[in-house]
C-alpha cells in the first residue's frame, strides 16, 4: 500500500521547487528514458538519509555548471508503477532508495544506491554528483 499522498507532499516538493520532473506512471518513465542525452532519476523516499542527504545533496549538485540534460524523480512507497519501470532501466543494480541514477541515451552509466548516501553529509554527496556529472555529462 502506498504512503500517504499529504505525508510525501514535502518531500517531493524538495525536489519539484528545484524543477525537477515527477515521473507519476511507467509511460512518464519510459518517455523520460528515451530522451537523448543524460537523465539523472532521483530515487525519492520518506527515509531519513532521503531527508538528511540524498534530496540536499542532490540540491546542491545542481548548482554545479555541468548538469544532467534532464532531471526527474520517482518516490518509492508512493509511485509504485513509475519506481519499478524506472528501477528496470537501472540493469544489474539492486532496488534501492533513496538511489540516484545517470543515464546516457537510456543506458545507465553512473548509480549512487542507498549505501552510498546513509551517512554521508549533502556536501559529500553533492561532491559526488558533481565529479559524476564533470564526467559524464561534460563529455556528452
Amino acid at each position: 500500500m502506498p504512503y500517504d499522498p499529504m505525508l510525501v507532499q514535502p518531500m517531493r516538493e524538495e525536489l519539484t521547487k528545484l524543477g525537477v520532473k515527477e515521473l507519476l506512471s511507467s509511460a512518464d518513465v519510459d518517455a523520460a528514458m528515451t530522451q537523448q542525452g543524460v537523465t539523472m532519476v532521483v530515487v525519492n523516499s520518506v527515509c531519513g538519509c532521503a531527508a538528511g542527504g540524498a534530496r540536499p545533496g542532490v540540491a546542491k549538485a545542481l548548482e554545479h555548471a555541468n548538469r544532467p540534460d534532464h532531471i526527474v524523480t520517482v518516490f518509492a512507497g508512493q509511485d509504485l508503477e513509475a519506481t519499478e519501470r524506472a528501477r528496470s532501466y537501472f540493469t544489474g543494480m539492486p532496488p534501492s532508495s533513496p538511489a540516484i541514477a545517470l543515464l546516457r541515451d537510456g543506458e545507465l552509466v553512473g548509480f549512487m544506491p542507498r549505501h552510498h548516501i546513509e551517512g554521508r553529509s549533502p556536501d559529500m554527496i553533492a561532491a559526488s554528483l558533481t565529479s559524476a556529472f564533470d564526467e559524464i555529462c561534460a563529455s556528452a
